[in-house]
């Protein structure tokens, strides 16, 4: 059975693909306390025990080592009277905001030396593989003045993913040539690119990128099921019974201190954190302006075509919103009529759809956009509202069994140290993207095994 680190676990996105693959995890950190709960609740109710078969550290990666990690497995109760294992991989994926391609990159955002922290502590354990994964931002951000682990100073306006292949090299590492894979391709219901770094050990068989590519899973066929009142008892997709009756494993410990995979959490019965949120008549009659497939930029296009025929009755709550808050027409008759024709000031667009810019209606029939940690950037297909945090847990291929933890949402300056629960889907790795990536690392063991038995 391989053997695993996750560093930057957030709440278990990358070890429930791990889990899937067989990795057995002996170690996982995160800073958060939010994650945290959730990442453990779900450990144990899989059956991986704080202590006896497993060890998650809350932590700041720079106060890591591998002198740390180590004990903390030496001192598992499975290995009491045995030796520890060789680490077989590390999976990594430092926070992305520094990289993300939403937004403004700075140079000098501390997020974006996390990933040389993660090579310090690889260097550390010495595992025979590696796998960090980041947005495909982080292969076009640059640093100045980085200075590397064993002491090379690099130029300024130097490339991370150079940096970060360099800094490999520098420790006994082979970098596998990088690789953005589309969560999509491997059964995620999103379309989620992520750049991927593999590298390995010199003298085991370097692992291949995953192409196990397969047909797109709509929205719809994701979360037809989940109704604003009382969830179907029957899945209407092959996608959502899986998500029902489990893709992870449970496992317990043999006598031998070795884990045993068994058969997964099912969760027909409840519904986790499908918590249905509640909007004035105002918003929700601003959500029904959205056709299937229509961001704000698509919706604003067709009224300017088309118009809003009779407004003020179709849509009294938002109309009048509009009409109190306006200045440039003296009469309802008068806003009436500019409505029906599309002929309106750049302001009243703003008032009629809002100041967000970038919120768009999921298309049952296609795959999702990137599931984001802000919920309000979306509206389900079927009804006025914005998706649960269940709903874009189905959309990143949590099964249904994985109960994330804390609050559901937060705001304003809070959003920098909290993680609620939409941040935490929205933040973690797909687990089907996880898995497609672990089973190629686990083939390679598996070679390397048989190469040196032959």
């Amino acid at each position: 059975m391989p053997y695993a680190i996750d560093l930057f676990s957030g709440a278990g996105g990358m070890s429930e693909g791990l889990l899937q693959a067989g990795f057995h995890i002996l170690f996982s950190s995160d800073i958060n306390m939010e994650v945290e709960k959730t990442y453990k609740n779900r450990h144990h109710e899989l059956g991986l025990i704080q202590g006896e078969n497993t060890h998650f550290e809350r932590a700041d990666i720079s106060a890591l080592s591998g002198k740390i990690i180590y004990n903390k497995i030496r001192n598992l109760s499975i290995f009491q009277n045995s030796n520890i294992p060789d680490i077989d991989a590390i999976f990594g994926g430092p926070p992305c905001q520094g990289f993300s391609l939403a937004g403004r990159r700075e140079k000098t955002d501390p997020r974006n030396v996390l990933f040389a922290e993660y090579v310090r502590v690889i260097a550390d354990i010495e595992p025979k593989y590696v796998v960090m994964e980041n947005v495909e931002g982080f292969l076009n951000t640059r640093l100045d003045n980085f200075h590397g682990l064993m002491g090379e100073n690099y130029p300024e306006n130097s490339l991370v993913s150079d940096i970060l292949t360099a800094e490999l090299e520098s420790i006994g590492y082979v970098v596998s040539d990088l690789n953005i894979l589309n969560a999509s391709q491997f059964g995620v219901p999103q379309r989620r690119r992520r750049a991927i770094f593999i590298a390995h050990k010199e003298n085991v068989s370097p692992p291949l990128f995953p192409e196990e590519y397969q047909p797109q899973i709509s929205v719809g066929e994701a979360i037809s099921d989940l109704s604003d009142h009382t969830p179907s008892l029957i899945p209407n997709s092959s996608y959502q019974k899986e998500s029902r009756e489990g893709r992870t494993p449970t496992v317990t410990t043999t006598t031998q201190g070795k884990l045993e995979f068994k058969t997964p959490l099912k969760n027909f019965t409840s519904v986790f954190n499908h918590e249905i949120s509640k909007h004035s008549m105002e918003v929700k009659e601003r959500f029904s302006l959205f056709q299937e497939g229509e961001s704000n930029i698509d919706v604003r296009s067709r009224i300017r075509s088309t118009g809003i025929k009779n407004a003020i009755k179709k849509y009294p709550y938002l109309f009048w919103a509009i009409y109190n808050n306006q200045s440039l027409y003296r009469s309802t008759d008068e806003l009436n009529r500019a409505l029906a024709n599309g002929n309106l000031d750049d302001s009243i667009f703003e008032k009629l759809l809002s100041k967000k810019n970038n919120r768009y209606r999921l298309d049952s029939n296609n795959i999702a956009p990137t599931v984001m940690t802000l919920p309000d950037d979306y509206i389900v297909p079927y009804n006025n509202r914005i998706p649960t945090v269940r709903e874009l847990a189905r959309l990143q291929s949590f099964d249904d069994s994985f109960e994330f933890l804390g609050k559901r949402t937060t705001g304003g300056p809070r959003r920098k140290v909290e993680v609620p629960q939409y941040s935490q889907v929205g933040n973690a790795v797909p687990p089907l993207l996880a898995k497609a990536i672990a089973n190629e690392i686990k083939n390679a063991i598996k070679k390397t095994s048989l190469s040196k038995v032959n």
